[in-house]
């Protein structure tokens, strides 16, 4: 059976990689998208991902508007990475469809308890801040009956990209971060965090982009080729990661990562380390009944291995193949 998928996105280059996947995988299922200021705006993030989402002839799946802001701080976009736009600045047509009149935890919470009575939960994929997704797990509790699981994409147990500790998207907004995970120990919601520690494995090359381009009809593999060429001129390489696609990857083909359990917090208040997510490897019941702190009772399956050439070839299959049935 197809899984059924919600992407929580801030489309950004890499999100619109993972949009492309799910919208196109035939083990996927995507039942909504909702979305979030992160990468850009979020009407840029809006625009993007219903454009995205017409190029992937998927004009059935909702889209929502959600928060525009982190909980507390001002925001703070990628746009140095992604574009002016947010997206690349491909020059792209802009989608003609309007966004659900819902919000964003609004959609949530109608698919996700939705599918609780169903008794078909679904599998809740944020790639972006997770402010959303903590104003729903807090607003709403009862939508955990309908999650499977939650896989993120953020996060880091070594080093991180927007500071030398904290990975971008929790650095955007920790709170969030920190009452996502909280609230998942609180209501029993299975948690993966697809962090930096995997996160550049899955490369396709400026030869396999161009190559992309060169299919006539399939604006998936245009699409998709023109993203990954314009990751590869703004860092200068001849190949670049998908990024945030990995992750929707891992759901469609989970023997492709390997995860560790382990204990996870959020930090929230250290000046060089704000947004870090403390990943707890210590085995020895000496340093751990010596710890003032305790250990975090939020325990997150950590992806730490990752087979970046089978997830890489899996998107780029699914990129050139045509439309799913």
């Amino acid at each position: 059976m197809r899984v059924p998928v919600i992407l929580d996105v801030d489309t950004g280059v890499d999100d619109a990689c993972a949009l492309l996947f799910a919208a196109r995988h035939p083990g996927l299922d995507l039942r909504a998208v909702t979305c979030v200021g992160g990468n850009a705006s979020l009407a840029d993030v809006t625009r993007n991902t219903m454009t995205v989402l017409d190029i992937a002839d998927r004009a059935d799946v909702p889209v929502a508007a959600g928060a525009a802001r982190p909980l507390l701080e001002d925001p703070v976009d990628a746009r140095h990475v992604h574009g002016a736009d947010g997206m690349g600045d491909l020059g792209l047509s802009p989608s003609r469809r309007r966004p659900e009149a819902r919000h964003a935890v609004e959609l949530l919470r109608d698919e996700l308890l939705a599918a609780a009575a169903d008794g078909r939960p679904i599998t809740l994929i944020p790639l972006a801040p997770m402010t959303n997704i903590a104003l729903l797990l807090r607003t709403y509790p009862a939508v955990a009956e309908g999650i499977e699981r939650i896989v993120f994409m953020g996060g880091a147990a070594a080093s991180g990209n927007a500071t030398a500790s904290a990975e971008f998207n929790v650095f955007h907004d920790p709170e969030a971060a920190a009452i996502v995970l909280d609230a998942c120990a609180d209501l029993g919601i299975d948690l993966v965090m697809y962090g930096l520690d995997v996160f550049y494995e899955p490369m396709i090359t400026l030869d396999e982009a161009r190559a992309l381009q060169s299919h006539p009809g399939n604006g998936v593999a245009d699409l998709a080729g023109r993203l990954i060429e314009f990751g590869c001129r703004r860092f200068e390489s001849d190949a670049t990661t998908i990024g945030d696609a990995g992750a929707v990857c891992a759901v469609a083909d989970p023997e492709g990562i390997g995860t560790v359990p382990l204990p996870i917090r959020v930090e929230l208040t250290g000046r060089y380390t704000r947004g870090r997510t403390v990943v707890d490897h210590r085995d020895w019941s000496g340093d751990l009944a010596h710890d003032p702190h305790g250990q975090s009772d939020v325990v997150a399956e950590v992806a730490l291995a990752i087979d970046g050439p089978r997830f890489a070839r899996l998107w780029m299959d699914t990129m050139n193949a045509g439309p799913t049935p």
